[in-house]
């Protein structure tokens, strides 16, 4: 059965094909095997996640070879790069299919996706008055999650505690 997402990522891999060729550069096996691991992927990837899914199916290649690809797939649109505070680089597929809202905790790196497009009503509003035909729309909400949030009011909370204490000494 073909889902949504294989006809998404089919169409991308397309466009990547084409996008290559647009460079004089080749769409070789090794580049779109790593397209279509992060295209058909539904949650952000890192490099080391591609090489292991590619490693399932057979021979796979490096992971400086994977990166390069990764930076084309980026270069032409296709896939956006997250920094979570991981230490290391994670890729989305961007695909014209699906909009996309979250959060991300700028401390532990979590990412929640926001369902039902809240932002849909008030932002369609706004595409309409300035005249502009939006393709896809992607909002991110920078801040702290709700665990970080408590360990920084407890944290907060034993800090203030210890000046108030000193400062009755």
């Amino acid at each position: 059965m073909i889902t949504p997402l294989d006809v998404a990522r089919d169409a991308a891999l397309e466009r990547f094909r084409a996008w290559l060729d647009s460079r004089g550069q080749s769409a070789t096996p090794q580049r779109m095997a790593v397209a279509r691991a992060v295209l058909g992927a539904p949650s952000p990837v890192s490099a080391e996640d591609v090489v292991e899914c590619l490693r399932a199916q057979g021979p796979a290649p490096g992971v400086a070879t994977v990166y390069r690809a990764l930076d084309a797939l980026v270069s032409c649109g296709l896939a956006q790069e997250e920094n979570r505070h991981e230490g290391f680089r994670r890729f989305r597929a961007v695909r014209d299919d699906e909009p996309s809202e979250e959060l991300l905790c700028t401390r532990c790196g979590r990412l929640t996706v926001i369902a039902g497009g809240v932002a849909a009503g008030g932002l369609a509003s706004a595409v309409r008055a300035a005249g502009f035909i939006p393709v896809r729309h992607r909002l991110t909400v920078y801040g702290l999650c709700g665990d970080c949030a408590l360990v920084r009011e407890r944290g907060g909370a034993t800090a203030q505690a210890r000046s108030t204490k000193a400062g009755a000494n």
